[in-house]
């Protein structure tokens, strides 16, 4: 098959979450396929999007919410969009402020306590992204309206440590290693894992535009296959994930210390007040495939959140959309070519910290079923 673009360049955000496409291409494993990938730092997840839709970037690490927003025009121009797989679930936290804690504050219950007497300021990264709708749903289960109780303001990733310690928010929610680096800074603990809100939940996604893929289709099958086997290759060892770790946290990746970044990529948490646990759902890249297939029921649940929560003004065709979106056709010839494991079904059910059951059977009885939303 002819490559129609042997050069493509892949945005990321600093984050361990970037890792399978840094591996892709230190590990040579593009080049094994024909692609020679060429990656940007990018400082915000606003910059992400705008350089995928002016064409400057090829393709990127990007959230769910994200494509989904920009395939609806919510937020932004619409424009048609495409995931091409998950690159990794778990691994994502919500932290508190040291301060908050100092008053009284550890766990949800005393979040919400305080909630109804004041309004906190808490952080996420992109207003219809993953961390947005994680510490919505957070707060909301323990009572908290989040739009109503609590003022929410926007803060990329790499920045949430260094404002939580200069007291511009009580708390933010953010992929690692930043909320491990405000639990080593001394300035915050973890109230919350985004595994505890949902296990094997997913998180980033590999995203281009719709046309990137209707141009270069047999680019964007390359660019999954290397992804794959750089995913499968983290989740190989703990040597690997030591490896990878001190490749990324160089700084043109990252750019943090090492030990910010391994424990809890091998699920070794701290949560900074005390308690110690090895996670059974931490960050995973990989798991025989199940980690990296762009499941339809994971798309529309990010739209049964941006419903519930206003974002999106009318239901949306949940499961046309997600046909649209989610290139499962490439996904699974790269996934035969990489010898990947695809499960039977399109749609998986998961049970949340508040006891729902999600399927994506029924996504608009769903977002309607929730007493805290807009």
């Amino acid at each position: 098959m002819q490559i129609e673009k042997d050069i493509v360049r892949i945005g990321f955000n600093p984050l361990t979450d970037c890792a399978s496409l840094v591996m892709a291409s230190v590990l040579g494993l593009d080049r094994k396929h024909g692609i020679r990938i060429v990656l940007s730092k990018e400082t915000s997840w606003a910059g992400v999007r705008d350089k995928l839709l002016t064409g400057e970037l090829d393709a990127a690490h990007a959230l769910y919410g994200l494509v989904y927003a920009t395939h609806l025009g919510v937020g932004s121009a619409r424009r048609d969009m495409a995931i091409l797989m998950n690159l990794n679930r778990n691994g994502q936290a919500i932290t508190l402020s040291r301060r908050l804690v100092d008053e009284g504050v550890r766990d949800g219950a005393g979040v919400a306590a305080l909630s109804h007497e004041r309004e906190l300021r808490w952080a996420q990264t992109f207003p219809t992204g993953t961390h947005a709708m994680w510490l919505y749903y957070w707060l909301a289960a323990h009572g908290v309206h989040p739009l109503r109780e609590a003022r929410v303001i926007t803060v990329p990733p790499s920045q949430m440590a260094t404002n939580l310690a200069a007291g511009h928010m009580d708390g933010f929610c953010a992929g690692e290693p930043w909320n491990h680096r405000a639990v080593m800074d001394g300035v915050g603990v973890t109230i919350a894992t985004s595994q505890q809100i949902w296990p094997d939940h997913p998180e980033k996604v590999l995203s281009t535009t719709a046309d990137f893929v209707r141009r270069h289709p047999n680019t964007a099958r390359a660019l999954i296959a290397a992804v794959l086997e750089a995913s499968r290759w983290i989740d190989a060892s703990t040597a690997n994930r030591m490896a990878m770790a001190e490749i990324i946290s160089a700084v043109q990746y990252v750019n943090t210390g090492k030990d910010v970044i391994w424990q809890r990529i091998l699920g070794h948490y701290d949560d900074g007040m005390g308690r110690s646990w090895e996670d059974a759902h931490s960050m995973r890249f990989h798991q025989e495939g199940a980690a990296n297939f762009p499941y339809l029921s994971d798309g529309m649940w990010f739209m049964t959140q941006q419903r519930r929560w206003g974002l999106l003004k009318a239901s949306p065709d949940y499961l046309g959309v997600a046909l649209k979106v989610h290139q499962t056709a490439l996904y699974k010839e790269a996934a035969e070519i990489t010898e990947t494991p695809i499960p039977a079904s399109t749609l998986r059910s998961s049970v949340l910290m508040d006891g729902t059951t999600w399927d994506g059977r029924d996504p608009e009885r769903y977002a309607a079923s929730f007493d805290i939303r807009m």
